[in-house]
């Protein structure tokens, strides 16, 4: 397929002016556009984005790269480097523990909000279900281990980051939609906040009368119509980064350069045991894929390193507004990825 393609582009730059010749885009890029192009919902097209790497031969290709996107849970990745780094300087000792206490239960993803208060996993454990689960329990834990979301943004700026910016924990993420429905609900308390995401007895049973007053609230219109308008708007978001900006931040990891080579073989190996978006990256794909998913509404997200025969291939790959069943957006990101490796490695 690759062989077909470079001759395909060849004849297209003999036929080009050859003032026009110096402009032409690679064949890679070429095909993510028409593929970005074909992405739409039952309301209509959304945007894609996406940067790729071959570490191998060098050859990148990128659609829409360096525009701003909502990260979703992809922005976990960063707490996860923090840690690694503090690890390296022995800041932080990850096989020590830390006990889960009510005050930390978050809703969404993850698994540590199924569990019994008292769990003692160690750092590390911490950090996997945070990347493998997504699990926001764990994630608000290592945001403030790392020393908040100033502190975050502050290394980030350090790094030579300019756009790859966190806007919130996931607690205070999470709240929004609730001070939408009411100002005076800027005060709920994590666990307050839990009972309205959760079944959990301990929590719900004695806020019954606070979860009844509150569903009321969100359940108007308005209140959903507040949260559309949000999706487009940066501020609201979870964090913000670019593909390119995110492709950067995976080459670091697979290559051994944003932290030591076994802190960052560590974190391939973490990445490795994804246990969510297997209809992302993953889906068609028969080599090991490495990476971190994010979904929200209107985002279905999906950045890592393909382990292809050719050698690996840092992709970050991110959309915004699309409306409809996640998983056929989940699908066209599959799609779109098994393309890429067939460019590189040959069809089967």
């Amino acid at each position: 397929m690759k062989k077909f393609l470079a001759a395909a582009a060849a004849l297209l730059l003999l036929a080009a002016p050859a003032s026009a010749q110096t402009a032409q885009k690679s064949g890679l890029t070429k095909l993510l556009e028409s593929e970005l192009g074909r992405f739409a919902g039952p309301g209509g097209p959304y945007k894609g984005g996406i940067y790729v790497k071959h570490m191998t031969t060098g050859e990148e290709a990128a659609v829409n790269a360096n525009d701003h996107f909502e990260t979703a849970s992809t922005f976990k990745l960063a707490m996860m480097v923090m840690a690694y780094q503090m690890q390296d300087r022995k800041e932080l000792d990850l096989n020590s523990r830390y006990v889960i206490k009510a005050s930390d239960m978050r809703g969404g993803s993850g698994v540590f909000r199924y569990h019994d208060m008292g769990g003692n996993p160690t750092w590390r454990d911490i950090i996997t279900q945070m990347v493998i689960t997504s699990d926001n329990v764990a994630t608000d834990l290592m945001i403030a281990k790392v020393g908040g979301v100033a502190k975050i943004n502050e290394w980030l700026k350090a790094q030579g980051y300019t756009v790859f910016h966190v806007n919130s924990t996931v607690f205070e993420f999470f709240r929004q939609r609730y001070e939408v429905a009411n100002p005076a609900n800027a005060k709920l308390t994590t666990e307050e906040l839990f009972s309205l995401m959760s079944d959990v007895p301990m929590f719900v049973n004695p806020r019954k009368d606070m979860i009844a007053r509150i569903n009321a609230e969100v359940s108007q219109k308005k209140v959903a119509d507040e949260m559309m308008r949000r999706r487009q708007d940066e501020k609201y978001w979870l964090a913000m980064v670019s593909p390119a900006e995110m492709g950067r931040f995976l080459e670091g990891i697979e290559k051994n350069t944003i932290a030591s080579k076994e802190a960052c073989e560590e974190m391939k190996r973490i990445m490795l045991r994804q246990q969510a978006g297997t209809r992302k990256i993953p889906h068609w794909l028969t080599v090991p894929v490495a990476h971190k998913t994010g979904e929200v509404g209107g985002v279905s997200n999906d950045v890592g390193m393909i382990y292809a025969k050719s050698g690996p291939i840092v992709m970050a790959f991110y959309t915004l507004g699309y409306t409809g069943l996640a998983a056929d957006a989940d699908d066209n990101l599959g799609r779109v990825a098994r393309m890429v490796v067939e460019y590189f490695d040959g069809a089967n």
